[in-house]
């Protein structure tokens, strides 16, 4: 047995993305524990959490705003990115990573959008 939403990719991936970005964001500084980290986390969890809601029980247009929702939950974790970056708590290359599986992960979510 399992959920519709367990057997999307995207849903996968953005799970996996959310564990990723867990870990990296234990090394923020104290400081950025009810700020930035607090963040981050809501972001990238609200991006996973609202591909399962809107898939149960929803019309294909109110998945598709649920949808919507997890598109710009992605957004505001592309732009936490950018801030843990500007304020060093990232190598180029770490953020560079974590860009390129948002970037990834934001044409597959808009993609699958379009299809529902």
């Amino acid at each position: 047995m399992s959920f519709k939403f367990e057997k999307l990719v995207i849903w996968q991936k953005a799970m996996d993305f959310g564990e990723e970005l867990n870990v990296s964001t234990a090394n923020f500084p104290k400081k950025e524990m009810y700020n930035l980290t607090s963040q981050t986390m809501r972001a990238v969890d609200s991006f996973a959490l609202n591909i399962s809601e809107g898939s149960i029980e929803q019309s294909k247009a109110e998945f598709g705003i649920f949808m919507g929702y997890a598109i710009r939950s992605l957004a505001e974790v592309v732009t936490c990115l950018h801030k843990a970056l500007r304020r060093s708590y990232f190598s180029e290359s770490q953020f560079k990573i974590y860009y390129n599986k948002a970037y990834e992960l934001m044409n597959m979510m808009i993609a699958f959008r379009k299809r529902i």
